[in-house]
């Protein structure tokens, strides 16, 4: 499917607010429609037209975070990004609990909302992932065709796994990346709420130590309890 046929949801009561994302995403090559309110909003999104629901949380009747879980409870592998607050690491969480696949904090640019689009749905499949090239990770320069790291006269090699996380928090650097995130897109689970976190977290410590990253709030990956990672690098 082409890009402009991509249909998007964008749930979120302030007008001013649900018609910019609307013509934003209309002039990105989408096809954007705007609902103001929570219910009305789950019963299009259940309607398995869309690639991606763009979820505001303070909505009428049902909340961001009831639709989210409903929408999640059927379909699996809908791409759902919500909009937050400012600041608000209590909604980020909650919204990552509820089933959401990323957010965008309030007030956003133009540039970032586009770009955190673009990225949920290669995610999801629905746009071709961008070809690799060689990057910084911290102190370490990856080289993706060769799977190895190489710091001064230091070199690692790595799993195919290992580069798709790296890769993953140097797009997401500074942003939490979810358990879900990771399940769905570096393990390719298929229900990603429904496999134990424990292999994440595993992995984790694993690349930690191979990469001599630390651990603990001194770690270039910090860990965010109940919600995933940070890679402030």
């Amino acid at each position: 499917m082409a890009p402009q046929e991509l249909e998007i949801l964008v749930v979120e009561d302030e007008e001013p607010i649900r018609r910019g994302l609307c013509d934003v995403l209309a002039y990105h090559g989408y096809v954007p429609t705007g609902i103001e309110d929570g219910e009305s909003g789950l019963r299009e999104g259940l309607s398995n037209r869309y690639a991606l629901v763009v979820l505001d949380i303070m909505l009428p009747g049902l909340s961001g975070f009831e639709v989210c879980e409903a929408l999640r409870e059927r379909h699996a592998h809908l791409p759902i990004l919500m909009l937050t607050a400012r600041g608000s690491e209590e909604d980020v969480l909650a919204g990552f609990r509820a089933g959401a696949d990323d957010y965008v904090t309030k007030p956003f640019s133009v540039a970032e909302l586009v770009a955190r689009v673009e990225a949920i749905l290669r995610r999801s499949g629905s746009l071709p992932a961008p070809q690799q090239c060689a990057f910084d990770f911290g102190d370490w320069q990856i080289d993706p065709p060769s799977l190895r790291a190489s710091k001064g006269d230091a070199q690692v090699d790595l799993t195919a796994r290992e580069l798709a996380i790296l890769a993953l928090f140097l797009r997401e650097r500074g942003r939490i990346v979810s358990r879900r995130m990771l399940l769905s897109q570096i393990w390719g689970a298929a229900n990603p709420e429904r496999v134990e976190t424990r292999s994440v977290d595993m992995q984790m410590a694993k690349l930690r130590k191979k990469l001599g990253l630390g651990t603990g709030a001194t770690s270039l990956i910090e860990t965010v309890r109940g919600a995933g990672y940070r890679f402030g690098g």
